[in-house]
């Protein structure tokens, strides 16, 4: 009974965000170039996310909220490259009204 209380999967999560944590922060402490300072950021930013969104967020669990799930993923994707790159457009390239 007490063994399908605890949340394994839960706890394995956690320590999976703080492994990869761990390894994007290893890129400051690291003599690598700068190509796979990029790769090793990417690679585990991409990793984090999932870990994130399957697990603690429940995406995938049901299958009646799917198309909502999916749907704010999206919304917020576009929110967050809109925010991005109209920073970069303002703050880096110049381009202003």
């Amino acid at each position: 009974m007490m063994k399908q209380l605890f949340p394994i999967r839960h706890v394995l999560g956690y320590i999976a965000s703080l492994v990869l944590s761990a390894a994007a922060l290893a890129v400051i402490y690291l003599d690598l170039s700068r190509a796979a300072n990029l790769v090793i950021l990417a690679v585990t930013a991409i990793i984090q996310a999932s870990l994130q969104l399957f697990l603690f967020m429940h995406i995938g669990e049901s299958a009646d909220t799917k198309k909502e799930l999916y749907l704010n993923i999206a919304y917020a994707l576009f929110v967050g490259l809109v925010t991005i790159f109209g920073t970069l457009f303002i703050f880096v390239w110049g381009w202003y009204a």
